[in-house]
């Protein structure tokens, strides 16, 4: 059994592994691309090494030992190790390393995609050698991830603050209340006073609206929903009014399947935030894409 490994032995390993995926010598020949008795004579090799037989192949086919079996999650887990080093290795003396996980609520405005797409490019010029990983989820979802250390940066509107966590606001969107094609307010949509909405049905959401406050919160809801595309779901019924965000409600308005109740008095205007855990707690890869989103969103709130 060797005392110390080579780098013959790992090549050998690899080729056994190989052997192992493909399910035997003569189906390795492909993965390989070298003839079966090179590879007989690998194998041969890395069990006179080892001193132990890893598999029984012949005429009754290719099946592990109990030993070849062990050896195989070893062996798994020892080039995970190697590779893991390699890319280590290579980025030495590189200014960031490691990976940076977002977070993003659904239908962003177009506009503030492309700024978030901005310092994605900012943070790629840097000296850097970072895995991204982006995923969608609700606000209340999104927090416990940042608390979790599963993602590091939320973006998205958030109705109440943890303490451990920072809440910046980079811009905003204007919410207005709509109703569809059908509706009995849709003849005189756009001159629709808010007393004459709270006379009908309302699709509100699921969780609380601090910014929603200060307009006519309807009292008369007859649906809720956790997410905008619900609320459409329910406003375009023609059973139900409701807010959406303008950008979103947009494409409706244009093909005549919605229309605003009154721009002027029924609308509000919503605070998106980019949530971290506070300065202590933040590594040099957020620190350094804080920056860039500041660089992105040059507006008062980003004063990190």
């Amino acid at each position: 059994m060797f005392s110390q490994l080579t780098d013959l032995d790992l090549r050998l390993i690899r080729v056994f592994l190989a052997i192992v995926d493909a399910g035997g010598v003569s189906p390795a020949q492909a993965t390989l691309n070298v003839g079966q008795s090179t590879i007989s004579t690998q194998l041969s090799t890395l069990e006179t090494r080892l001193g132990y037989r890893l598999c029984e192949r012949g005429r009754s086919g290719f099946s592990l030992t109990a030993r070849g079996e062990q050896f195989v999650d070893a062996a798994r887990t020892l080039l995970c190790a190697v590779d893991a080093f390699g890319v280590q290795a290579r980025n030495v003396g590189r200014k960031l390393v490691g990976t940076l996980g977002i977070g993003m609520i659904g239908h962003t405005p177009v506009s503030e995609s492309a700024r978030i797409s901005d310092a994605i490019a900012r943070f790629r010029a840097r000296d850097e050698s970072v895995h991204f990983s982006i995923l969608v989820r609700s606000p209340g979802e999104l927090e416990e991830l940042l608390l979790s250390g599963r993602i590091q940066m939320g973006i998205g509107y958030f109705w109440h603050r943890v303490p451990s966590l920072e809440y910046t606001e980079i811009f905003s969107e204007e919410q207005f209340a709509y109703c569809a094609n059908g509706h009995p307010l849709f003849a005189q949509a756009g001159n629709v006073s808010p007393a004459e909405a709270a006379q009908h049905g309302w699709a509100w959401r699921s969780y609380p609206l601090p910014e929603a406050e200060a307009s006519a919160t309807p009292h008369n809801v007859t649906a809720v929903a956790d997410n905008m595309e619900a609320v459409a779901m329910l406003v375009l019924s023609g059973h139900h009014l409701g807010y959406l965000p303008g950008h979103f409600a947009a494409p409706y308005v244009k093909e005549g399947l919605l229309a605003a109740l009154n721009s002027q008095q029924m609308s509000y205007r919503v605070a998106f935030h980019m949530v971290t855990r506070m300065r202590q707690h933040r590594t040099e890869i957020v620190e350094a894409f804080i920056d860039d989103m500041k660089a992105a969103h040059p507006s008062p709130g980003l004063h990190l």
